[in-house]
């Protein structure tokens, strides 16, 4: 009896997949259907090779290349915003309509039709497919538009409105200075106050001129990359020649900007200038003027203690695995030892001699923070700042590469009266004068780091 039971209501349930089922198909047959009737042009974005928007007073033309890229040819000739490209070409190969107000339009004119034709070219397609945008629908803001070979009036959607108002210079190429900020070597840089030389090195950039130092990595590459990135907010002259050099103040400009990129055999050569409020600027490299925004050239007025790197050594306390100090004849001396996920200091590794971790670990942190407040460019005889050695520090890192690294510094007296102290960096002729405080947490003997002994367990003490 329960074996025709489970069979009856397995029957039930298998009539009743197929009628889920069949009206399943059917509703995305009708939704698939649906969606081909609201789509007044059906063109895979990628097969479009060519878009024309004819206005009245001009007519706007794009073309993409066989390798994707769009350009503008009408009403002038330019490489063209990729993003603004792509975002206009994709709205216009599926246009899709709202709904259909005549299935025959009798006065296309009562719709402001003509109008605006879109003509677009598809790959393999000899003719366009033309499509004219009328008036604005004032219920809505929804646009009447007719495709030519589809006796139809209908209404598309106002989010298409953007797309069809976009001008020449919203189509255009923008960042037309771009270059591999990676590549550059050199930078000479010249404003109305400053002016200053940098080279690129192994782990940042260095001052050259007017002095030889670190410079901070962070601010030379946001400069190179504000360039990089400069931004036309208008093309103020087409062709540059000798009369739009005059015009926007580049014959003889307030800021120039020489990059050197071995790599590319290039030489990159910016002219600046300021005019009230327009900013305009040029390449040597660059065949147009452009207008632009932005605080590029607050960059560039930038004295130079402001690009210099004032942190005394570029390490990370964390990667340190190996502390020295050397002080009035001593030598105190602390490693890291791992094993598994634990972390151990330790004054002897060999005897097991604990570290006190917190000390050790802050000194580092102090140490990886130190910054100056003032620098000795020519210090002379070093004894002066009591660095005839003073005391040593070195500190061995790994980071997560396994890549070795050790920071040497020198530790000089103190200035009470300043509260500063000079640290010099070995391989740099000159002094970072820092704040004196991290001295408190210098260690004077091996006992400053030595692990506080663990108290025995509660009763297991020595008995009288």
């Amino acid at each position: 009896m329960k074996a025709k039971t489970t069979l009856v209501l397995l029957g039930v349930f298998a009539a009743l997949l197929a009628v889920v089922l069949y009206f399943d198909s059917k509703g995305e047959k009708k939704s698939a259907a649906e969606e081909k009737t609201k789509a007044l042009v059906d063109i895979a974005e990628d097969d479009l090779r060519k878009i024309e928007i004819a206005r009245p007073d001009e007519t706007l033309a794009l073309e993409r290349d066989e390798a994707g890229a769009w350009r503008l040819t009408s009403p002038l000739a330019a490489a063209a915003d990729e993003y603004e490209a792509k975002a206009l070409a994709g709205a216009l190969a599926g246009l899709r309509l709202e709904r259909v107000v005549e299935k025959e339009v009798e006065d296309p004119a009562a719709y402001g039709l003509p109008g605006t034709e879109v003509r677009l070219w598809a790959k393999g397609m000899d003719a366009p497919v033309k499509v004219h945008i009328g008036m604005e629908n004032p219920l809505d803001k929804s646009l009447f538009a007719k495709r030519e070979d589809d006796p139809r009036l209908v209404l598309l959607a106002a989010t298409v409105r953007p797309q069809l108002d976009k001008k020449v210079l919203d189509l255009r190429q923008k960042d037309i200075f771009k270059f591999a900020v990676s590549d550059v070597r050199k930078i000479r840089v010249r404003a109305k106050d400053v002016a200053w030389e940098a080279a690129r090195t192994e782990s940042g950039w260095a001052l050259t001129s007017p002095v030889a130092a670190l410079a901070a990595k962070t601010k030379v590459d946001s400069l190179l990359d504000a360039l990089s990135g400069l931004r036309a907010k208008d093309f103020a002259a087409e062709d540059k020649d000798a009369g739009a050099l005059e015009k926007f103040g580049l014959a003889k400009p307030e800021y120039e900007v020489a990059l050197s990129l071995p790599a590319a055999s290039q030489e990159i050569v910016f002219t600046l200038h300021k005019e009230g409020e327009a900013q305009y600027a040029t390449t040597s490299l660059a065949t147009k003027v452009v207008a632009f925004e932005g605080t590029v050239l607050t960059d560039l007025d930038r004295k130079v203690e402001e690009l210099r790197e004032k942190k005394v050594a570029d390490f990370y306390a964390w990667d340190a695995h190996s502390v020295l100090v050397k002080r009035d004849g001593a030598e105190i001396a602390a490693v890291k030892v791992k094993a598994g996920d634990a972390e151990t200091w330790y004054l002897d590794a060999a005897a097991k001699e604990e570290a006190d971790r917190v000390k050790l670990e802050d000194f580092v942190r102090k140490v990886e923070g130190l910054e100056a407040a003032a620098f000795v460019d020519a210090p002379g005889p070093l004894g002066a700042y009591g660095l005839d050695p003073g005391t040593e520090v070195r500190v061995k890192t790994r980071d997560f590469q396994d890549k070795e690294k050790e920071v040497v510094l020198f530790i000089g007296r103190e200035d009470a009266a300043k509260k500063q102290v000079a640290v010099k960096a070995a391989g740099l002729d000159y002094l970072f004068l820092v704040d004196s405080g991290f001295l408190a947490d210098l260690p004077k003997a091996k006992a400053d780091w030595k692990a506080a002994a663990t108290a025995p367990p509660e009763g297991q003490g020595d008995k009288k």
